[in-house]
């Protein structure tokens, strides 16, 4: 597995080497289109936003408790014109890369890191550390949910129609999927639907992805997306939890973040 692939597409860093440098691996990349707002037959008198004024409809620091919110690192976006995989699963990619599932006229994304309290073990050193403990340490140390959040704008019937197609890619791509950025492939083994947390606007969809951590043993992780569409626009959430996925605890996206973002949308 090429580890830079994965580092820069988010959606595959349930494959590569679980590393902290991972966590700000997603993407940055948005729409620089700056024009007026305009309006929609659909969802009744809904807006289309540009990027500036979806800017400033972001979650932010101080709106979730217990989330610290920043922007995500612009060094390791995934480039959506590399990406490269089976066409009717390319909206789960993009998606879990931080992008509008479809081309959208303004987007743009933050990222949302659980805040986490020391504990006993993480404050000693690896040295102090008894056998066994320092595995368990580094996955405590990283059990923190990391949530992208990403927002995207689109004119006419463009949101419902970029929804029906996550909708129709978490069925029609529930037996896995490969997907590349210009080196290796990258392998998700499973996708399924699930229950979507938080305030689900117009209408929303979630799925949990399993994919490989190790080719050689097998062990897979997994991470979860939700997408709302709130008129004319969608907000996704991509979520991943390093520490879970090496102990195999669940986790789901964050409905504090799903429910804050919400309501900024109102």
């Amino acid at each position: 597995m090429n580890r830079s692939t994965g580092a820069r597409l988010c959606a595959t860093a349930v494959v590569g080497a679980l590393s902290l440098a991972l966590l700000t691996g997603c993407s940055d990349n948005g729409s620089d289109d700056t024009k007026g707002s305009g309006s929609s037959e659909q969802g009744g008198n809904a807006k289309t936003y540009s990027k500036t004024e979806l800017d400033k409809l972001l979650i932010a620091q101080g709106d979730v408790d217990g989330y610290k919110v920043k922007p995500v690192e612009k060094a390791l976006s995934a480039d959506k014109k590399k990406l490269k995989g089976d066409e009717k699963c390319l909206p789960l990619v993009y998606v879990m890369s931080g992008l509008a599932p479809t081309d959208a006229p303004a987007e743009t994304n933050i990222m949302a890191t659980q805040e986490k309290k020391p504990t006993d073990t993480a404050s000693k050193s690896l040295e102090d550390l008894a056998d066994g403990e320092a595995e368990d340490a580094m996955a405590e140390a990283m059990s923190v949910d990391v949530t992208v959040v990403a927002l995207s704008s689109y004119d006419g019937e463009g949101a419902s129609d970029a929804f029906a197609k996550v909708s129709e890619a978490v069925k029609n791509c529930s037996g896995g999927f490969e997907v590349s950025e210009g080196g290796e492939p990258t392998k998700m083994t499973k996708v399924a639907e699930e229950t979507a947390v938080g305030a689900t606007g117009d209408e929303a969809v979630a799925f949990v992805a399993t994919g490989e951590m190790d080719e050689e043993t097998g062990q897979t992780g997994t991470v979860h997306t939700q997408v709302v569409r709130h008129g004319n626009t969608l907000a996704s959430y991509f979520t991943m939890n390093f520490g879970a996925m090496m102990t195999g605890k669940d986790y789901k996206v964050p409905a504090p973040i799903v429910d804050a973002q919400a309501g900024k949308l109102k």
